[in-house]
């Protein structure tokens, strides 16, 4: 326990390995069923890639804010959600392979504002997913209790 009565984790290194395995596999499988939507064509997977990693980035910027107000001791919910579910389920590699194929098809225009709307989107969404986050924990009672 902490010094406020609160149980704390301290898992060992195997424990934290589990919680990341558990997560990336479950991410990877939500990031795998987002793409797998019948009828999306090549140009269509784009739209789902940019969606995963901007969604992605907001849940990585509320679980930012509950890990450090909510859940500081919590390594284990942290390692499973974050490196875990989080990087299981977004994609750079999948990102950077989508404008690579843009360019090499040719349309620079579309491949390089791909990847500037990747990368502006996703660090707003992290923004938001912070903001958001933040003001409920805020609007918490003091002592987490009605």
């Amino acid at each position: 326990m902490d010094g406020s009565g609160r149980r704390t984790e301290n898992p060992g290194t195997g424990a934290v390995l589990v919680a990341v395995s558990l997560g990336g596999a479950l991410g990877a499988v939500a990031r795998y069923l987002a793409g797998a939507v019948p009828g999306v064509s090549e140009t269509g997977l784009l739209w789902v890639t940019l969606l995963v990693n901007v969604s992605g980035s907001f849940l990585i910027g509320v679980l930012m804010v509950f890990a450090a107000a909510l859940w500081p001791q919590r390594r284990l919910t942290q390692a499973f959600l974050g490196t875990g579910f989080l990087g299981g389920y977004t994609t750079f590699s999948t990102y950077a392979a989508d404008a690579g194929m843009l360019l090499e098809r040719g349309d620079a225009a579309a491949g390089l504002g791909y990847l500037a709307l990747t990368l502006f989107a996703a660090l707003a969404a992290v923004a938001l997913g912070s903001a958001a986050a933040s003001l409920i924990v805020r609007s918490r009672p003091v002592g987490g209790r009605r």
